[in-house]
């Protein structure tokens, strides 16, 4: 059972990120939410995958009109 949820947790994360590099941003979302639900029902706590976005996000957030690079 175990390796069926690593399995899950695979796909989400990986469903999640070809969504945001389709410009699929609802997908995204939604993928990102699976990824830590069964991150949190596996009691595994796995580092968030998705945290070098969410620090680009912050950076963005603090000067919106420049460009990250």
């Amino acid at each position: 059972m175990m390796q069926a949820l690593v399995n899950e947790l695979n796909e989400a994360e990986a469903k999640a990120i070809d969504s945001l590099s389709r410009y699929k941003f609802a997908m995204f979302g939604y993928w990102a939410g699976i990824w830590v639900h069964l991150n949190r029902i596996s009691g595994q706590h796995n580092p968030n995958p998705f945290n070098k976005l969410v620090n680009v996000a912050k950076e963005m957030r603090k000067s919106p009109c420049e460009i990250i690079g």
